[in-house]
């Protein structure tokens, strides 16, 4: 009798848990929580989703920079506006600088990190290289917000989570540069689109 009540009292409040997940009007889901935020309640949850691989981050940070460089120089030859030739030729000599200082770090951190473009990035610049006029101007900024948005999120997620203090400090220098080249290019996607 004692173990029936003991099972009836647990099976209400496993229904009264379950429900106050719930909105409290019916028609709205529950509540998820943010991906973005990490659960406090939940220490292990939050090293295993928000623990940055620092070799991988200075890995791909590179070589988004040198594909970066690439596809500037690219944007001053093949682009139909100025605009577009001027942002292409900041995007180039602003990636040469990151790249620079991303080796400094590596180099006293004794990461290996790539000093060419791999087969799918070669493949993007050779893909961008063969439109020109409004084409080219369409697609590269289309790309650049894609890429500039995977970077931020990439360093913002370095400068907050990384392991390494140098890599870390790198990402937070450079983040403000990215999310302005970021900003650019979406003004730019306006006055791409605004042509036609």
């Amino acid at each position: 009798m004692h173990r029936k009540f003991l099972i009836v009292l647990f099976a209400s409040a496993s229904l009264a848990l379950a429900q106050m997940g719930r909105g409290s009007d019916p028609g709205f889901p529950a509540q998820q929580p943010n991906p973005g935020t990490p659960n406090i309640n939940n220490p292990t949850q939050q090293l295993e989703q928000y623990q940055v691989d620092d070799r991988a981050f200075a890995r791909a940070a590179a070589m988004d920079s040198l594909a970066g460089a690439q596809l500037g120089k690219l944007a001053v030859e093949n682009g139909s506006s100025d605009a577009v030739k001027q942002f292409g030729q900041k995007l180039a000599d602003g990636q040469s600088e990151v790249d620079k200082q991303l080796k400094a770090v590596a180099d006293q951190e004794s990461v290996k990190i790539p000093d060419a473009l791999d087969s799918r990035s070669e493949s993007r610049v050779e893909k961008l290289s063969k439109l020109s006029g409004p084409a080219f101007d369409k697609q590269f900024v289309k790309d650049q917000i894609k890429d500039r948005q995977r970077d931020v999120e990439s360093f913002q997620q370095e400068a907050q989570y990384g392991n390494d203090a140098a890599l870390k400090q790198f990402a937070n220098k450079i983040l403000p540069e990215l999310q302005q080249n970021l900003d650019s290019a979406k003004n730019l996607k306006k006055e791409v689109e605004g042509r036609d």
